[in-house]
Order: structure tokens, then C-alpha cells, then sequence
């Protein structure tokens, strides 16, 4: 199976009513779900373009997935826009995508039609796919591109990255291998399907069987309904809404399996969702844009560590030569699979990552032990050079974002005469430095203590919602010198 929907239509037929998607007003059976996108494929095949791009501005609901799923159908590639984005940030991404066709709610046209030149409202857009037959041919084959996501970086600047079918068909088998799901599960996608995460977990269970439960918006209080009052089996979430799970005070007592992308867990955040759900099954993986899942902790105990490869995932360490690292010898991580993207595009050709053996990397840095774990230390380009001693500051941040009124933290590099560099951590949050720095003592070797401390009200962002490191370091480099 190369295209990701060709078993769609399967389960319309084997199974024909059952669930496939519950939304807060409706629910569509998988005969209903087969036949919605073969009109929305139909109806993107009839245009009459050499471009087969859409783009997607709509809020989470059923309209996303259709037009999403069903230009996965019809072998086009789908860009999904953020409701976020400012007109200059949408015009950005409009440029770099060059999509045929924009496709938006009445309450946005006229924000977005003055930047491209067509723009249809889903209102009328669903007007013409309600003409289409409800059969369509799909070129299960064809491994063509199909999803056109951003990604902004350190400096804030975006860029696209192109999927195809292949890299999610490599995906599913993740979860079925890795995470032990089948068609059988109930999944709950509690967040917005504008972030890859949540646009794989709903797409991934309506093309494996499964049924999708989805919220129009992140409520804590209403994810937990869900998950009592529904049949639930898996949850995709990242930590900042299990902390929020956290403050209502519930116990869950049916068996569930989260799913966890984005910040590692620390061991007391595990220790209290274990409390809140006592038959709970928790997956944690580290993936990247680029590279997709790599690694997974399933319900071990591994200090951390962010566990061992995924299926059909080879990792390998290698030093600054190229050469192959032994266990706990720290250096760049490289990643082979079929899940990794296509790759960046740039003048509308796309470019790999991958060497001409396969092997890709997005610059972090770790090791892995005896038994095959890997640990990440951090990012290359954010090391810090401390005499000859290098220093991740992802470490650090993580210690100090220990601290209840820490809110954000960011470890810097600021050029030093003696050392060449040392650590400072910008904070966002009102405690001191006295606090902080005995906090550190307590869990770091003493030349990763940051030597400054700078508080801040605001951190500057990336246009995904990153703190902009870069942007940060400059912005602190030239008060330093100013000083």
C-alpha cells in the first residue's frame, strides 16, 4: 500500500457502519467517511491544473480531515495553514507553497483572498463536491508527495517540508508494531490538527480502522469526559496538556494508552499521571519533522533515556569524522528508515537530507548504552564550548524548568575572553537567582551552573511557537555589550 487511504474504501465495505469520526455535532460511519472523499477526490481531480496543491485554513472539525484525507486520495498534496498566522506569515508560507487553490471558512475569505487568487469558502466548495460520484480510483501505487507541512527553526524563518504516502505507510506500521494498536481502538485527538502530531494521529486511525474522536479545541475537562464517558483506548497528547489532565483532580480507571510527542516527561510528572490513571499505558517518542518517529519508551523504566528505535528504524553516533561512536560515547545522531520525508523544498524542488546511503540527521546530539537506549543531549548547533568542555543547554533547562515559578527558560552561549563561552539562562518567571542556581548545584556538575543570570517579561518566538534562540542570543549579546 503506498497511497495511505487505499484501505478506506475496504472498511466502508467490510464494516460499513461503523464510526469513523464522533465530532461534538456529528458523526460519520466509514461508508459515510469512503464516500466524502471520494467526492472531494473527484472534485480536485476535475480542476484543470499542472499544480495539484491545496491549501487547507479551517478550524479542527471534520471539514479539515475531509479535505486533507481527500487530497491524499486524489494524489495531491495538501498544505494545512495556521489560523494563527498573521497576513504576513500567511503570505510567507503562500509563496513558499505555491497552492492551486486556498480553501477557507466565510469568517477568513477575506482576510486570505487578497493573497491568492483563488480562494474558495468550504461552503462553496462542499456545494460543488456534493455534485461528485461517490466512486474513485485510487492509484494505490503512485507514491506521489501528499502533505506539505512548516516548520520555522531557531531563526524563525520557515520553512516547507514535503511527505509522501510511503513515509506515513512506514508510520502506521509504527504503531501497529511499537504501539500495539489495531482497528479496534477508540482514539480521543484532543489538540489542533494545524500541528503534525495530532494530524497523524486522526489520519493514521481512519486509515488503519479505527475510530477518531475529535475535539474542536483543547479542554482538559472534556478530554476526560471523553475518555470516561466514551470507549476510549488511546490518547495523543503532548506534556503541557497532560499537565493541565493533571489539575483536575481525577482518577481514570479504565485501561488507556497516551501517546506523547513533543517535551520528555520527567519522572514526577510520570509519577502523578500514574495516580490519575492507574491502568495506564504511556508511549513517549522522540521523532523530528524530518525524521518521524525514532525512538520509544513504552511503560519502562529508563531515567532519561527515550528508548530504543522504532520498527524498521536504524540509529547510529557518530563523531566529528564521520566515524561510528561506542556505546555512551556522545556525538550526532543519524537515522535510516522509510519514514523519513522527502524533503525541503526550496524554488519548488525538493531536497533530501538523506546521503546517498540513506542515513539523515537534524543535528541533535547524544549516545546510546549497552542495551541500544538512546539519550539526547541536545542540539549541535545550540552547544556551548566551555573551555574545552561542551555543554548542552537543554540539560540545563531542563533542571531549572524543575523550579514551580519557573515559567519558560532558555540557556545561552555569551562570548567569553577566558573560557571562549559560558551559560546563561534567560528566565521567565518571577524567582531568583539564588534559588535557582542552588537548585542547579543539586543536580549538575558545577561547570554547567549557568555563570549569568538575565530575567525577562517576554521571550521572543519562532513562528511555531519555539523560543527564537537566535533572536535571544542577539538581543542579549548586544545589551551585554551596550553595557
Amino acid at each position: 500500500m503506498s497511497n495511505i487511504t487505499a484501505n478506506i474504501k475496504k472498511f466502508a465495505e467490510e464494516s460499513p457502519n461503523k464510526a469513523a469520526i464522533i465530532s461534538k455535532s456529528q458523526t460519520l460511519s466509514y461508508k459515510e467517511w469512503s464516500s466524502l472523499l471520494c467526492k472531494t477526490a473527484n472534485w480536485l481531480h476535475s480542476l484543470p491544473v499542472a499544480n495539484k496543491t491545496a491549501a487547507i485554513l479551517l478550524p479542527n472539525g471534520i471539514p479539515f480531515l475531509q479535505l486533507f484525507t481527500g487530497a491524499s486520495m486524489a494524489g495531491w498534496k495538501a498544505a494545512p495553514f495556521d489560523l494563527k498566522w498573521t497576513a504576513e506569515e500567511l503570505s510567507q508560507r503562500i509563496e513558499i507553497s505555491n497552492p492551486t487553490i486556498v480553501i477557507t471558512g466565510k469568517e477568513y475569505y477575506d482576510q486570505i483572498s487578497r493573497l491568492h487568487p483563488f480562494v474558495l469558502t468550504w461552503e462553496d466548495a462542499m456545494e460543488e463536491i456534493s455534485t461528485q460520484s461517490t466512486s474513485f480510483h485510487t492509484d494505490s501505487e503512485n507514491n506521489r508527495p501528499f502533505y506539505m507541512g512548516f516548520t520555522s527553526g531557531t531563526t524563525g524563518s520557515p520553512k516547507a517540508f514535503i511527505r509522501s504516502h510511503k513515509s506515513w505507510a512506514a508510520s502506521f506500521k509504527v504503531n501497529e508494531h511499537d504501539f500495539k494498536m489495531n482497528e479496534k481502538e477508540h482514539v480521543l485527538i484532543p489538540g489542533a490538527l494545524i500541528h503534525s502530531h495530532f494530524l497523524y494521529g486522526a489520519v493514521s486511525t481512519l486509515c488503519t480502522g479505527g475510530t477518531v474522536y475529535l475535539l474542536d479545541k483543547f479542554n482538559a475537562a472534556l478530554a476526560l469526559f471523553y475518555i470516561e464517558e466514551r470507549p476510549i483506548s488511546a490518547l495523543y497528547t503532548v506534556p503541557t496538556m497532560v499537565s493541565a489532565i493533571l489539575k483536575e483532580k481525577r482518577i481514570i480507571e479504565k485501561p488507556v494508552k497516551i501517546i506523547s510527542s513533543g517535551a520528555k516527561w520527567d519522572e514526577t510528572s510520570k509519577q502523578e499521571i500514574s495516580k490519575i490513571f492507574p491502568q495506564l499505558s504511556m508511549i513517549e517518542f522522540y521523532g523530528a519533522s524530518e525524521l518521524s518517529y525514532v525512538t520509544f519508551l513504552a511503560d519502562e523504566d529508563k531515567a532519561g533515556s527515550v528508548g530504543k528505535p522504532c520498527h524498521g528504524v536504524e540509529i547510529e553516533i557518530r563523531g566529528t569524522d564521520g566515524r561510528k561512536l561506542a556505546p555512551y560515547e556522545i556525538g550526532k545522531i543519524f537515522v535510516r528508515s522509510e519514514l523519513i520525508f522527502d524533503g525541503y523544498l526550496s524554488n519548488e524542488t525538493i531536497h533530501s537530507i538523506q546521503d546517498q546511503d540513506g542515513w539523515a540527521t537534524v543535528d541533535d546530539m547524544g549516545y546510546v548504552d549497552d542495551k541500544g537506549y538512546l539519550y539526547i543531549s541536545g542540539r549541535e548547533k545550540n552547544m556551548i564550548l566551555y573551555g574545552a568542555i561542551n555543554i548542552f543547554p537543554e540539560e540545563i533547562e531542563k533542571v531549572i524548568s524543575l523550579h514551580p515559578d519557573v515559567e519558560e527558560v532558555a540557556v545561552i552561549g555569551l562570548e567569553d575572553q577566558y573560557w571562549g563561552q559560558i551559560a546563561a539562562a534567560i528566565i521567565k518567571g518571577k524567582t531568583d537567582t539564588l534559588e535557582l542556581k542552588r537548585l542547579c548545584k543539586k543536580h549538575l556538575a558545577s561547570y554547567k551552573v549557568p555563570r549569568k543570570w538575565i530575567f525577562t517579561e517576554e521571550m521572543p518566538y519562532t513562528a511555531g511557537g519555539k523560543i527564537a534562540r537566535a533572536q535571544l542570543k542577539d538581543s542579549i549579546e548586544r545589551k551585554v555589550i551596550s553595557h
